[in-house]
C-alpha cells in the first residue's frame, strides 16, 4: 500500500507552505462570523495560518486574512480574532 497524501496549504501570514494538519484554518461562515476552525471542516470560506504568533500578527497586520476571507475586519474584530486564534494555538 502507498503512503497517504497530506494536502499542502499556504500560510497567509508568512506565505510558506506546510501540510494542512500543521496549519490552523480560520473560517468565515455564511453569517459573516470569522473564527478559528481547529477541525478544518467547518463550512465557509477558509484561510490557513501557521500556529505561530508571528504568522498570526503578519496576517492581521497586512490585511491578508481579511482579503483571503473576503470580509472586512475592524480593529475590534481583529483583536477578538487574534485572541481566539491564540487560545487555539496554546491548546
Amino acid at each position: 500500500m502507498g503512503r497517504s497524501h497530506e494536502p499542502e496549504r499556504t500560510c497567509i501570514g508568512c506565505r510558506g507552505s506546510a501540510g494542512k494538519r500543521s496549519l490552523l484554518r480560520v473560517v468565515r461562515s455564511a453569517d459573516g462570523t470569522v473564527r478559528p476552525d481547529p477541525t478544518g471542516s467547518a463550512p465557509g470560506r477558509g484561510a490557513y495560518v501557521h500556529r505561530q504568533v508571528a504568522c498570526i500578527d503578519a496576517a492581521l497586520a497586512r490585511g491578508a486574512l481579511a482579503k483571503a476571507l473576503r470580509t472586512g475586519l475592524d480593529a475590534e474584530g481583529a483583536a477578538r480574532l487574534r485572541a481566539d486564534i491564540e487560545q487555539e494555538v496554546v491548546r
